[in-house]
């Protein structure tokens, strides 16, 4: 996960595929859109309980520690390992901490290797290509602070990959970590009937938010990082939550995008409270 470039200096990369894209991580100084291949976006994994609950296995708050973020596509990645991780209520569970309750538990994404949703009766027969989302650059001073942070939160229920990323802005592919919710963990869900799944979502909240708003953000900041980053399952969800919600109601659904507004966490705290996928 952390390499040593040219310059001798370690360099480690951190990949979203949730609201990692629109609510960053603490302690970066670049941000970079890109995508991998390979693998599916689903809402198909459940995490009863993440051991970063337990005041235990708790790790310190890390401060804010932040140059200066880079947004543009000037600078050229050498090349270096990146970490997909989607975690504690981000990255594809069933989530009771974060966007449900143990009653209504809600639902965010993970990625699903393309060999193992081959062999599922997915009801969306089709995926995109690309797997969109941000990888962040990790201040060099604060690499085992992170690192030490993600061992906790986003290994349980995950197994570890590596994938090629692709920059968005053309750079080669670099090889990548990427944390993955396989069919043989407990926490795995799997495929649902599309209009359940939808009524799942809107049922579900939890102390960080409403489940759809979850789902809306992730649709929004998905569509805003490229014209082709779309991902049809995400976006055929929230057309349906959205329907649900204008027929129980009466009145028009919530409209797209309004909580997608790009914030730094200020600390491994606030990230917990903050969705990560």
């Amino acid at each position: 996960m952390t390499v040593t470039t040219a310059d001798s200096a370690p360099e480690f990369w951190l990949f979203g595929y949730g609201s990692l894209i629109w609510k960053p991580p603490p302690h970066f100084d670049e941000r970079i859109p890109g995508w991998v291949t390979g693998y599916v976006r689903r809402f198909w994994q459940v995490r009863n309980q993440s051991p970063a609950s337990s005041p235990a296995t708790s790790p310190p708050q890390l401060t804010l520690s932040r140059p200066g973020m880079r947004t543009g596509s000037e600078r050229v990645l050498q090349p270096a390992q990146w970490l997909t991780c989607e975690g504690r209520g981000h990255g594809g569970t069933l989530s009771e901490d974060h966007r449900g309750t143990p009653e209504a538990p809600g639902r965010v994404v993970t990625l699903i290797d393309k060999s193992h949703w081959h062999s599922l009766s997915d009801h969306d027969s089709s995926a995109p290509e690309k797997v969109w989302g941000v990888a962040y650059r990790i201040i060099p001073e604060r690499i085992t602070e992170v690192k030490d942070y993600l061992d906790i939160r986003e290994i349980n229920g995950y197994s570890i990959h590596y994938t090629p990323f692709h920059p968005a802005h053309g750079s080669p592919p670099i090889t990548t970590l990427v944390y993955i919710g396989t069919p043989d963990n407990e926490q795995f869900v799997g495929p649902q009937e599309p209009h359940k799944l939808a009524r799942h979502i809107l049922a579900s909240r939890g102390p960080s938010g409403l489940n759809k708003d979850y789902l809306y953000n992730l649709h929004t900041a998905l569509t805003e990082l490229s014209p082709d980053s779309g991902d049809a399952h995400v976006s055929d969800l929230a057309q349906r939550v959205r329907a649900l919600e204008r027929d129980a109601h009466d009145g028009p659904p919530r409209p797209p995008g309004p909580d997608t507004d790009f914030r730094q966490a200020s600390s491994t705290a606030e990230a917990e409270e903050i969705e990560k996928v």
